[in-house]
C-alpha cells in the first residue's frame, strides 16, 4: 500500500509562508494523482488543492487561489505546498491524499490514501 508522512507545519504568523511535504512510498508515486484537504476544529475536512500525476495540471480550493502553489517531485516521490500570505483562517490540520484514478479531484471519498496530518497555526 502507499503510506504517506506530511511534514512542514508549525506555527506562523499572519502574512508569513509555510512549506509543507508529503513524502510517499510503498507505490509507484509518479502514477498517483495528489491532493491536499485541511481540517479546522469544528469544520468539516475541506479541499486545498490537487495536481495530477504529470504535474501539469492543478486544481485549487477559490480561498487559496494566488496564495498556495501545490507541486510534486516525482523522482524524490515528495508531494508540496506552498503557503504563502497565510491568515489566521488557515488554521488547520492539513492532509496530503493520493489516489490512482479521480473524476472530481475535491472529493475526499475518492483518495484512497491519507496520510497522519501535519498541524499549521497561523497567529494574528
Amino acid at each position: 500500500q502507499v503510506q504517506l508522512v506530511e511534514s512542514g507545519g508549525g506555527l506562523v504568523q499572519a502574512g508569513g509562508s509555510l512549506r509543507l511535504s508529503c513524502a510517499a512510498s510503498g507505490r509507484t508515486f509518479s502514477e498517483y494523482t495528489m491532493g491536499w484537504f485541511r481540517q479546522a476544529p469544528g469544520k468539516e475536512r475541506e479541499f486545498v488543492a490537487a495536481i495530477n500525476w504529470a504535474g501539469d495540471s492543478t486544481t485549487y480550493t477559490d480561498s487559496v487561489k494566488g496564495r498556495f502553489t501545490i507541486s510534486r517531485d516525482n523522482a524524490k516521490n515528495t508531494l508540496y505546498l506552498q503557503m504563502n500570505s497565510l491568515k489566521p483562517e488557515d488554521t488547520a490540520v492539513y492532509y496530503c491524499a493520493a489516489t490512482l484514478w479521480v473524476s472530481d479531484r475535491g472529493d475526499a471519498k475518492q483518495y484512497a490514501y491519507w496520510g497522519q496530518g501535519s498541524q499549521v497555526t497561523v497567529s494574528s
